[in-house]
């Protein structure tokens, strides 16, 4: 059985995995040894970040360009690891996507890829994975949710909504699967030092100088850790594990300021 520093001979799949958190879990993943399988929409991105992994930690790598919104995502996916003779012993659902929109006006084709990203495609590769994994008596699967799973808030309702479902998924497929060897684990990120929220560069550094924000590769390297220690969630940092006691008790009158200044603000900009 792998380690928690050793996972030479072991390969992992990861999806959304060119760019972001989810180049940080490659590399995770490669400087412990694991072979890596990019998946990812970026071609680009894609051919050069596999490279790099390749020249840096001395792993296989190869890159899969598929869209997962697709219907046949993961019918594509198992057809490709069949052709490359590929059994991935891990798996890391990081794939996402994220916008700030009233919900009747958002276009539905943009609602439907949530649905489709964020629930069917985590839910059939899970399962198509957990199967595989539960043949061979061992494997890992970390499924990407959010802190905003907690939080109902205007502006980002099928976000939140989607990554509580993978949350709930996910937390139940781990105790199903518990007894076969095969380790489930739901990362729910809070207070990441990425672009999604637009911070200027110098504010970011000094949110992570004082543990606001975490770093991607740190936020990675531990998520990875609690997976291959078989751990059914891992939230990261203190202050967000205190923080979920207190956004579900976030007034009313909160949650509608949020929508008055920041979504209707929004709404009316020309």
């Amino acid at each position: 059985m792998a380690s928690k520093t050793d996972l030479n001979g072991l390969t992992a799949l990861v999806t959304g995995g060119s760019s972001g958190i989810g180049l940080e879990f490659c590399r995770a993943l490669a400087a412990r040894g694991a072979d890596i399988i990019m998946v990812s929409i970026q071609k680009r991105e894609l051919r050069e970040e596999c490279a790099r992994l390749r020249d840096a930690y001395g792993v296989e790598t190869c890159g899969m360009l598929l869209d997962l919104t697709a219907e046949d995502a993961a019918d594509s996916i198992e057809a490709f690891l069949a052709e490359k003779g590929l059994d991935p012993d891990i798996l890391v659902n990081n794939a996402g996507i994220f916008s700030f929109d009233k919900l009747l006006d958002t276009d539905p084709a943009k609602i439907s890829r949530f649905i489709m990203l964020h629930v069917r495609a985590v839910t059939d590769l899970s399962l198509r994975f957990a199967s595989r994994m539960e043949r061979k008596g061992r494997g890992w699967i970390l499924n990407m949710s959010s802190m905003s799973c907690w939080m109902p808030m205007p502006g980002i309702a099928m976000y939140s909504s989607t990554k509580a479902y993978i949350r709930v998924f996910t937390r139940a497929l781990h105790y199903e699967m518990r007894d076969s060897g095969v380790g489930v684990t739901v990362a729910c990120p809070g207070g990441i030092a990425t672009d999604l929220f637009g911070l200027p560069e110098p504010l970011k550094k000094l949110a992570v100088r004082i543990g606001v924000l975490q770093t991607p590769d740190r936020f990675a390297r531990k998520a990875v850790d609690r997976m291959l220690r078989r751990k059914k969630q891992y939230i990261n940092g203190l202050l967000n594990r205190f923080s979920i006691l207190f956004i579900g008790m976030t007034p009313t009158v909160v949650r509608m300021q949020v929508k008055r200044l920041m979504l209707d603000r929004g709404i009316r900009r020309p």
